[in-house]
């Protein structure tokens, strides 16, 4: 999968789906060369393949959750431009939300700061939701068809390819911002990662986190996932360059090949230079098959194909994922 089920033992972070960050996309708005598509998708709670049971499930925001998409804009490995989004309480099915866009230092803070772009932005639960403005930002929130695409049983049966794709007909909450380039920084090149915190005893806890697709579920051990959840890219070279590149020379990498594999994804943060062609690992589309490119890079070469194709129900205008299913 890519990062959805990223707790360990394919369960969501603090067992609740809606604290889950399946995925980190960016690439270039149609038909505008000066914006940028930036789309997290949180909360797989139609996807049945987690040890927690869908009744228990729900399709709503965490409402003591923070969902955060930061920008690194200098190449230091920390936020330069965070966005910020938080939710009410739903009542009677109803959701809101608010984003702050926040620079410098107050990008850095656990806490939503910066500037208010939009507030009692109404959380789309069905397929006439339609997107809004956010200052100068294009935002959606809502339901929208997952649009990852995997033979995740073929994974996790050692690459015996089923040819169903796990993740068709599925749902997901989807957060997507249209952005001004300049608001991403000066230069063309930038790092994201996306987090989720929640309130705890007063306190945001950091639950889930991300950039690369694929990173955490398939590379850590079991008992190495929360805490990779909680970390922070500044810390990934000191904390795991060692045991990926043990783990990829156990692959059948040779030791220098497999540090300087393992050195391409950390820190986790996906790259995205304006000036390149956009296809992952140069940001990620909606439809680049982040799935085979990670199960070759954790062979070496030698599993090449997931052995499934990209969703068809992609849309060709903002906010891009198909509408929901149910």
């Amino acid at each position: 999968m890519s990062n959805h089920f990223s707790a360990a033992y394919l369960k969501f972070p603090g067992d609740d789906a809606r604290l889950d960050l399946t995925d980190l996309y960016v690439f270039p708005a149609a038909g505008d060369s000066g914006r940028t598509v930036v789309i997290i998708d949180v909360n797989p709670f139609t996807t049945g393949l987690s040890a927690t049971p869908p009744f228990l499930m729900s399709r709503e925001f965490h409402p003591d959750a923070v969902y955060r998409i930061n920008i690194d804009n200098d190449g230091d490995n920390q936020a330069d431009a965070a966005f910020s989004f938080v939710f009410t309480t739903a009542e009677d099915g109803l959701q809101t939300g608010a984003v702050h866009y926040a620079t410098d230092a107050d990008a850095r803070r656990a806490e939503p700061a910066g500037e208010v772009l939009a507030s009692a932005v109404p959380v789309g639960l069905d397929a006439v939701a339609q997107p809004l403005r956010a200052g100068p930002c294009g935002l959606f929130i809502g339901v929208r068809s997952d649009p990852f695409f995997a033979d995740a049983e073929g994974a996790l049966h050692g690459f015996e390819w089923t040819g169903e794709d796990a993740f068709a007909g599925k749902d997901v909450q989807c957060i997507a911002l249209e952005v001004p380039d300049e608001m991403l920084g000066p230069q063309p090149a930038i790092g994201l990662w996306a987090t989720v915190s929640v309130r705890r005893d007063g306190a945001l806890v950091q639950v889930d986190r991300g950039g690369h697709p694929t990173i955490n579920p398939f590379i850590n051990p079991e008992y190495a996932k929360d805490e990779y959840n909680a970390g922070h890219p500044a810390d990934d070279r000191a904390k795991y360059l060692e045991p990926w590149s043990k783990l990829l020379a156990e692959n059948g990498y040779e030791p220098t090949a497999a540090a300087a594999a393992a050195a391409t994804v950390l820190p986790d943060i996906l790259r995205y230079d304006r000036a390149r062609p956009a296809a992952y690992p140069n940001g990620r589309g909606l439809t680049d098959d982040v799935f085979s490119a990670r199960m070759a890079f954790l062979t070496n070469g030698k599993v090449t194909s997931g052995g499934v194709p990209p969703h068809d129900d992609l849309l060709t205008r903002f906010p891009y994922l198909g509408p929901p299913h149910r």
